[in-house]
């Protein structure tokens, strides 16, 4: 399949570089020159712009930061809108305001041109084994078409309702991520103040009920001091940004996510923005007087 792929980030590029590597065709379009040059040496054809891309594309996938990214790229100056044919698909797998997924989509819409939210969760890691969970979200037919397309870059495709769904589904996601990895500093935080060793207790509660994916994810980071971002905990703010915003819009109380994300904004502005989210745990180490190690 010919493949048009828009954002070759963090995880764009290795999403990219799993198509290539299933015999796609791609089309791909960066900001990034090296990004670019890299993708192009395996295989990939460069285009200048979202327009040059749609008009050698039926089917686009977009990869970027947020909204505004999303809405220029589909529907700006050298945007898709301008060459895309009727019956193209966009296929938006950032995480984005699920009622800007809306908006675009109805403009998309009155040219013909169908789009899908399909935001994923797992981070640097699960792009590059093409093992990430992608939440699917507008019409079901269009899914069923692309959900194999989708699968060459996930182990999880789940159809979760009408476009915009994908991202409430993220958003959701990514409460539960944030609680966790919160959880789990205050908690080491805890274990090393009180006098423990915090890899002795990880290593104990792991098993148990307190167990998680994120967690097996995030402690070992922690304890190693390895805060390389597989992903930036400032896209965690962005993210937790979206929520606030959609839950205070339908009046749904979020009291946690709030509080995280307070958290995660002096962290900020200790600089730690650009490292990986589990440093919110630095945000208790400061707290207590203590590094968790």
């Amino acid at each position: 399949m010919k493949v048009g792929f828009i954002g070759l980030g963090i995880m764009g590029k290795p999403m990219s570089k799993n198509l290539i590597k299933a015999g796609h065709e791609l089309v791909v379009c960066d900001h990034n020159p090296e990004s670019v040059e890299e993708l192009v040496s395996l295989g990939a054809k460069a285009a200048g712009t979202a327009a040059e891309v749609a008009k050698d594309c039926s089917v686009i996938i977009t990869m970027v930061q947020n909204s505004p990214q999303v809405k220029a790229i589909a529907l700006g100056e050298g945007g898709i809108m301008e060459t895309a044919k009727v019956g193209t698909v966009l296929i938006d797998m950032s995480s984005i305001d699920p009622v800007e997924s809306r908006k675009i989509g109805s403009e998309l819409a009155k040219k013909g041109i169908d789009m899908l939210d399909a935001p994923v969760s797992g981070g640097e890691p699960k792009a590059v084994d093409g093992t990430l969970s992608v939440m699917v979200g507008g019409d079901r037919a269009t899914f069923d078409r692309f959900s194999a397309l989708l699968k060459v870059m996930a182990g999880s495709v789940v159809y979760v309702g009408e476009l915009g769904a994908g991202n409430i589904t993220k958003l959701a996601n990514q409460i539960i991520v944030a609680c966790n990895i919160a959880a789990m500093g205050e908690a080491l935080a805890f274990s090393k103040k009180a006098g423990a060793d915090p890899n002795l207790v990880y290593q104990a509660i792991r098993g148990g009920l307190a167990g998680s994916t994120v967690l097996d994810a995030k402690a070992p980071m922690v304890l190693s001091r390895n805060f390389k971002p597989g992903f930036r905990l400032e896209l965690h703010i962005k993210d937790l940004t979206n929520a606030l915003n959609a839950a205070h819009s339908i009046d749904s109380p979020v009291p946690l996510t709030s509080q995280i994300m307070e958290m995660m904004q002096a962290l900020k502005v200790d600089g730690c923005e650009k490292e990986d989210h589990s440093a919110l745990a630095k945000y208790f180490e400061k707290m207590s007087g203590i590094v968790i190690e």
